[in-house]
């Protein structure tokens, strides 16, 4: 075989295999956490991943977030959404979330504690703002 035509191999294979990427859903979208004081960090998250696990898994600095790893146990993870974005939220809002909620610094209409959201292909773009202060319920 020659070079021309290893090449031309190649390249059939590469625009192959970038076509049936592109037709693939989205594995990731971004998400932008937000602080009043104007302090923004935009990451990568994964379809599927709670925003617990987003704001871990990419170091996004939020004191004290998440002391319960999930549990619904601590209301650490408490994340405020606008309402378009509060629209895109799949997973329905339990009383337990509710209740936890509710021992929430700033709680608003739009408010969700993280360790019940997965993230969706709808969030891409989504901006969250995070909360002046948390509030540990386990304590």
């Amino acid at each position: 075989m020659n070079l021309l035509q290893r090449y031309s191999s190649r390249t059939r294979a590469w625009l192959s295999l970038s076509q049936s990427v592109s037709t693939h859903p989205k594995k990731c979208v971004n998400i932008t956490f937000a602080w009043k004081n104007g302090h923004h960090k935009t990451v990568p998250a994964k379809i599927g991943e709670s925003l617990l696990d987003v704001v871990l898994d990419n170091d996004v600095d939020i004191d004290g977030f998440g002391a319960c790893e999930g549990t619904l146990a601590c209301s650490t993870c408490h994340l405020i959404f606008s309402r378009k974005d509060f629209d895109k939220l799949r997973e329905p809002l339990t009383e337990e979330e509710q209740d936890m909620l509710d021992l929430a610094y700033g709680l608003t209409d739009t408010s969700r504690l993280g360790c019940q959201v997965k993230v969706n292909e709808d969030m891409d773009d989504v901006v969250i703002s995070v909360p002046e202060s948390i509030y540990d319920a386990r304590t």
